[in-house]
């Protein structure tokens, strides 16, 4: 009987997969920016003790490949306990105090900021950035020839050859390979704020973060969620090389998990019941294979079951993984493997926790 059950859920987690992987093909690449910059845009940059990364970040921003004048930036100090200083750059930039209202800092930091913007397309990224050159002026000219009012774009890790990058990398990876496929397949349900653009008009129409800042993160996927719920036809995804956002992977396993732990704990408050049912599918899934391993250990189950289990699902995995990473980065998958091997003890440990764990997030506890 026990194999049956487990039977079931695999069937359901390779078709489910299966239809993701066709998601991710139906979104084309789109590099086109031939077109003269025309869009006025903010860039809003929360940032907590960050006096090392922002300078990176600034730096980048200062060669991209658009008018100076068409972009301004807005720098949300949330109680950092190191002062920044800002140098000269020839784009203009700003440094506010972030005004707490909610449980929600980064959520609060944006609301501050929409309050002094003075264009309407606006940019969220995270300080520990860096942007491509071309990342403005591909924005800009989707905006030009889609009408549009919010646009989610890809985020990658910069990492090294360590078994914990490698494993984050592709992490990240199915990550984005999923959220790629669910605009694929008309069922957008996520994004990532480190590139996440929209209009301030649009932010307003959907009154911003109302009804969920109470939870700490989900600055980027609860206004998506609301957005593709009311104005779908607004939302689009720019799958293009030349705005994808790079970003530092964690450098050890108890911050990695309080991350995870993070970004899980926002699922069941999910707007989007396609996402809440694929996060439900792939804890299942992951569980399965947990509980198969221990009914195995136990010799209550067949090995030979547990190996079955675990090539079909890593084999439909990797189909999703491979084509996620060769669009993000051009380093080729190491540790696929052994890091199937250890995702779903990760995954699962981290699921449990977020039902009813606390977390550290840029040294507070939520």
């Amino acid at each position: 009987m026990i194999t049956i059950v487990f039977g079931v859920i695999l069937i359901a987690y390779l078709l489910t997969i299966g239809w993701l992987i066709f998601g991710f093909t139906k979104i084309n690449s789109i590099e086109y920016i031939g077109l003269p910059p025309k869009t006025s845009f903010t860039i809003i940059v929360p940032f907590r003790n960050e006096v090392k990364s922002l300078p990176v970040l600034l730096d980048s921003f200062s060669k991209l490949n658009y008018p100076t004048d068409l972009f301004e930036v807005i720098l949300v100090d949330d109680e950092s306990e190191e002062r920044f200083q800002i140098s000269d750059f020839r784009f203009q930039i700003t440094t506010i105090q972030n005004i707490r209202t909610s449980n929600s800092p980064k959520k609060d930091a944006i609301e501050t900021a929409m309050k002094v913007t003075k264009t309407d397309w606006v940019i969220t990224t995270d300080a520990d950035c860096v942007v491509n050159k071309n990342w403005l002026l591909a924005l800009d000219n989707y905006i030009q020839l889609h009408h549009v009012s919010m646009i989610a774009g890809a985020v990658t890790y910069d990492g090294d050859n360590s078994f914990l990058h490698q494993f984050q990398q592709l992490d990240l990876a199915s990550l984005q390979g999923a959220t790629i496929a669910g605009f694929g397949i008309k069922k957008g349900f996520m994004c990532n704020g480190a590139n996440f653009a929209y209009t301030k008009s649009f932010f307003q129409k959907l009154h911003g973060f109302e009804g969920n800042n109470t939870i700490a993160s989900g600055d980027d996927v609860f206004l998506l969620q609301k957005a593709i719920a009311r104005f779908p036809e607004k939302v689009a995804y720019l799958k293009s090389k030349n705005t994808i956002v790079h970003t530092k992977p964690v450098n050890d396993w108890k911050s990695l998990f309080y991350q995870r732990v993070r970004w899980a704990s926002k699922t069941s408050s999910y707007q989007s019941a396609f996402g809440k049912r694929l996060g439900l599918l792939v804890f299942v899934g992951n569980l399965s294979f947990v509980y198969c391993f221990c009914l195995v250990v136990f010799g209550l189950l067949p090995f030979f079951f547990l190996g079955f289990y675990f090539l079909l699902k890593f084999g439909i995995d990797a189909v999703l993984i491979q084509k996620a990473n060769r669009f993000l980065t051009k380093r080729k998958i190491r540790y696929l493997l052994l890091s199937s091997l250890w995702y779903p003890f990760f995954s699962t440990a981290v699921a449990l926790y977020s039902l009813f764990g606390k977390y550290e997030w840029k040294g507070r506890r939520f």
